[in-house]
C-alpha cells in the first residue's frame, strides 16, 4: 500500500501556521508528501524544504486572486497538490496548515487504509475534530464547530476539493462515501499569539469576502480580541501531539475563560440535547456514511 500526503501553504511564518508540525504528524505513514507552496512574502519555501527532502515534493504555485470569494482559491491549491501525487498511490492523506494528528492515532489510520484500500464502496475516511480556541487548554463545545471531515481519500482523479477546501466531492458534485474512524484531527487555527491572529484575520477573510465586508466586519486592531467571537468552550483534559510541545511551551499570552458562562443559542442547546440523549445528529453532512464505523 502506498500513501501520499498532500497539503498547501502560503506565508506560514507571517501568520504563524504550524505547518511543519502538521506535515511531520502524518509523515511517518506517508511514502511521499506533496506540498503546494504559494508564492509567499516570507521564507515559507525554505521552511518546507528543510523538513524531509527524501519524502517531500514541492510544487511552487501562484494563488489565483480571481478565485478570492468563497474560499475557492483554497480548494484550487488543494487540487494542485492532490493532482501531483504519484499515480501508483492508493490513498491521499490531506492535512491543512493548522491541523495536526496525534501520534497515538497513526496505527488506527493506517489499519483503516489497509482494510478499505480495495473496498469499492469507500471513497475516503472520516475523522473527528478537536477545535482549540484562544489557548491550548480549551476546545470548542458548540455545534458551530464542524465535528467531522474527510482527510483521507482514494487516489481517484474524479475526486476534488469542495468549496473552501473543508471537504471533498467527486465527479458531478457527488458526496464521497466514507467510513468514520476513531481518530481526531487537532485543529489549532484559532490558537495564535494575538498579533499573529489579528494579521491572519485581516488577510484570510479576503479569500471569503469583498473589501466592503472586511471593512465593516473586521475590526482594525493591533491584537485579536478572542472574547469577541467566543462560543461555548470546555477544558481540554487530554494530551497534545508531541510535535506541538515546543509551540505550547512557548505560548506567551494569557487567555481566561469562565466555563460556567453559556453562550449557546436555544437552537444549539436543542441540537446538543438530541445528539447526547437520542443520538440524533441534525447537522449538515458533506459526505455519505456507507460503513458505520471502522473496527
Amino acid at each position: 500500500m502506498k500513501i501520499s500526503g498532500f497539503t498547501f501553504i502560503k506565508n506560514a511564518l507571517i501568520y504563524d501556521y504550524p505547518i511543519v508540525e502538521a506535515i511531520k504528524s502524518i509523515l511517518p505513514i506517508c511514502d511521499e508528501f506533496i506540498v503546494a507552496v504559494g508564492k509567499s512574502d516570507d521564507e515559507t519555501l525554505k521552511l518546507i524544504n528543510q523538513i524531509n527532502p527524501d519524502k517531500i515534493k514541492i510544487v511552487e504555485t501562484q494563488w489565483d486572486e480571481s478565485l478570492r470569494l468563497g474560499g475557492r482559491v483554497l480548494a484550487a491549491e488543494t487540487d494542485k497538490a492532490f493532482s501531483n501525487i504519484s499515480k501508483d498511490s492508493d490513498w491521499g492523506f490531506y492535512i491543512q496548515g493548522d491541523e495536526v494528528v496525534h501520534e497515538k492515532y497513526l496505527d488506527t489510520i493506517y489499519a483503516a487504509m489497509l482494510k478499505y484500500k480495495d473496498e469499492d464502496k469507500i471513497d475516503g475516511l472520516l475523522f473527528k475534530y478537536l477545535h482549540f480556541y484562544g489557548s491550548y487548554s480549551y476546545v470548542g463545545a458548540s455545534s458551530n464547530w464542524y465535528q467531522n471531515e474527510i482527510r483521507v481519500v482514494k487516489n481517484d482523479k474524479s475526486i476534488y476539493s469542495y468549496k473552501d477546501a473543508q471537504g471533498f466531492r467527486k465527479k458531478d458534485n457527488e458526496k464521497l462515501r466514507v467510513c468514520p474512524i476513531d481518530a481526531y484531527i487537532y485543529h489549532y487555527g484559532w490558537v495564535k499569539e494575538p498579533k499573529a491572529m489579528q494579521r491572519k484575520q485581516e488577510n484570510f477573510n479576503k479569500f471569503w469576502h469583498n473589501d466592503e465586508w472586511i471593512n465593516d466586519n473586521i475590526q482594525k486592531a493591533s491584537e485579536f480580541n478572542y472574547s469577541k467571537t467566543l462560543n461555548e468552550l470546555k477544558p481540554f483534559l487530554g494530551d497534545h501531539p508531541k510535535l506541538m510541545k515546543k509551540r505550547i511551551n512557548d505560548k506567551n499570552w494569557k487567555f481566561d475563560y469562565d466555563i460556567t458562562f453559556d453562550k449557546r443559542s436555544l437552537k444549539d442547546k436543542i441540537k446538543q440535547f438530541l445528539k447526547k440523549y437520542f443520538r440524533i445528529d441534525i447537522g449538515y453532512k458533506n459526505y455519505i456514511i456507507t460503513i458505520k464505523k471502522h473496527t
